[in-house]
């Protein structure tokens, strides 16, 4: 759990001085080359689903990404249709921090949108990233037709057979609906920049997508 009530300030302030110890360099662009399957630009329109930790940081590159229409945090891949961040926090309704990505195929394709993802977070962590641990942080990705399956599958496979990442990729390619989060989730990262969370592991992401893809970084 990441939102600092009151009575968390100061366990917070503690657990601050742990986050400043551990690594926050997301993968870099170098690791993530370029797919070689992709979604065809079929319409004016397509979503992307994906998992890569907390969703404050996914929903912030993403918003970063030329092409890109909308981003909703949220979560995906449970068993309960129920899904509200005091329940997935608990571990128990199988439910993945995501980000839903609308798109302008003409502009960014879905193949893009991966090698942004697998560059924006460390796709080798099973059931983390630094610094949130549990199955609700997993690397996930959740294709919403077979042509976005196939790619997804296919680029994992790319990944692991070139060894882009000095451990196996652990992404898993899963189903399940999207389930819009809270409203005080929404847009977080660009709300709260001077957080102490979002300083330490988000805010460099968007350095890293703006050092690394030029060509779709918009601010």
């Amino acid at each position: 759990m990441k939102i600092l009530t009151t009575a968390a300030v100061g366990a917070a302030a503690l657990a601050g001085a742990a986050w400043l110890l551990m690594p926050a360099a997301p993968a870099s662009a170098a690791a993530a080359p370029p797919p070689k399957i992709d979604v065809p630009a079929a319409g004016a329109s397509q979503t992307a689903v994906f998992a890569g930790g907390c969703f404050w940081g996914m929903q912030g590159v993403f918003e970063h990404v030329k092409g890109v229409r909308a981003v909703t945090a949220g979560y995906a891949g449970g068993s309960r249709a129920d899904a509200t961040y005091p329940k997935v926090g608990t571990e128990t309704t199988g439910h993945a921090e995501s980000v839903r990505i609308v798109f302008d195929p003409r502009q960014v394709s879905y193949g893009q949108l991966l090698r942004v993802f697998f560059s924006s977070h460390n796709p080798t962590e099973l059931n983390r990233q630094t610094p949130d641990v549990g199955p609700s942080y997993r690397s996930a990705i959740f294709p919403q037709d077979a042509a976005q399956r196939r790619a997804a599958s296919a680029y994992i496979a790319q990944l692991n057979a070139a060894r882009a990442f000095p451990q196996r990729v652990v992404t898993k390619v899963e189903t399940g609906a999207f389930y819009a989060a809270e409203d005080y989730h929404q847009g977080y990262e660009r709300k709260h920049p001077d957080s102490p969370y979002i300083r330490r592991w988000d805010l460099p992401k968007l350095a890293a997508l703006k050092a690394n893809f030029p060509g779709l970084w918009r601010p």
